[in-house]
């Protein structure tokens, strides 16, 4: 059972402000996970998303190294860098995507499905040519495997790694929770457990490709106001943290050197962070909203 940290009223209301700030889109519709009271996610409180996504620090760490992985495929990295607004708006980008997912694990489901239907048709108008000249679509279910894949694989480690060890039913246990929603994304191939995502990563060999895209997305991750001024040292420690997540022929792949990932001291302080973070309870989070849409505890999670 984890030990809530009760920390300072106005520390603590801080936090929670943030928390809410961060998630939420500055100009869009706002998503009330509270409510409709007592309608079910998509997943259960007792299941492990629950559990590992309502951890800032593996959420970020995590997300980060997803999305290197999906830099690393040369038409995914074309669709997102083409199609986006990750370097005009990288905050607005990045609060997007972190709703889309947290809707995903924690919104009722008559919120996320049409969502999920919303994302779906954006994907539909999605489509180009690499800079190889070979065509994509936002609509490849390949493609999107991949990116619902390394996804999953990017919260579970960051957790494992950084937060508490996962065991491997509980790793598997993940992957299988996410797969009707992986589904209705069009990703119809997403592994159903550890073994798959390695096969995965495996078959992958021929495909991931370097680029400077890469380089870019972490210099970008390095410097954005993700975090309060105060915090941006913890916040570059952290994206050296995902780096560290990718799997080593990976990172030879695309050319992450040591030099990009964590130094030797800052491994203890990252663990350090992330289970604290794991011990304190927002109230303003999409996790505690849930929570309290179910009538459970605000502090359900940490018990």
């Amino acid at each position: 059972m984890l030990s809530i940290i009760k920390l300072p009223r106005v520390l603590q209301s801080r936090l929670n402000d943030a928390a809410g700030a961060l998630m939420q889109p500055q100009n869009g519709r706002k998503i009330d996970f509270s409510r409709p009271l007592g309608e079910h996610a998509f997943t259960a409180p007792d299941s492990v998303s629950w559990r590992i996504c309502k951890n800032p620090l593996a959420l970020f760490v995590g997300g980060v190294a997803a999305v290197i992985l999906e830099l690393a495929e040369p038409a995914v990295c074309a669709g997102v860098w083409q199609h986006s607004s990750f370097r005009q708006d990288p905050m607005g980008r990045l609060r997007r995507t972190g709703m889309a997912a947290m809707v995903t694990v924690y919104g009722a489901r008559s919120v996320a499905e049409p969502m999920i239907a919303a994302v779906v048709r954006m994907h539909g108008k999605v489509a180009g040519e690499t800079p190889a000249g070979v065509s994509y679509s936002a609509t490849d279910a390949r493609l999107l495997t991949w990116v619902q894949a390394t996804a999953s694989w990017g919260f579970a480690a960051a957790y494992s790694r950084y937060v508490a060890p996962l065991t491997a039913p509980e790793i598997d246990a993940l992957y299988r929770e996410g797969l009707p929603t992986s589904r209705l994304y069009g990703a119809i191939h997403t592994p159903a457990s550890n073994a798959e995502v390695i096969a995965l990563f495996d078959s992958m060999r021929g495909r991931l490709e370097p680029s400077p895209i890469i380089f870019e997305f972490l210099d970008i991750m390095r410097d954005s106001p993700v975090f309060p001024r105060p915090l941006l040292g913890l916040q570059r420690m952290l994206v050296r943290a995902a780096v560290d997540l990718i799997p080593d022929w990976i990172r030879a792949r695309v050319g992450l050197t040591p030099s990009h990932g964590l130094r030797a001291h800052e491994r203890p302080i990252v663990r350090l962070a992330g289970a604290l973070a794991d011990r304190i309870v927002l109230s303003e989070s999409p996790a505690a909203q849930a929570c309290i849409r179910l009538g459970l505890p605000i502090a359900h999670l940490y018990g």
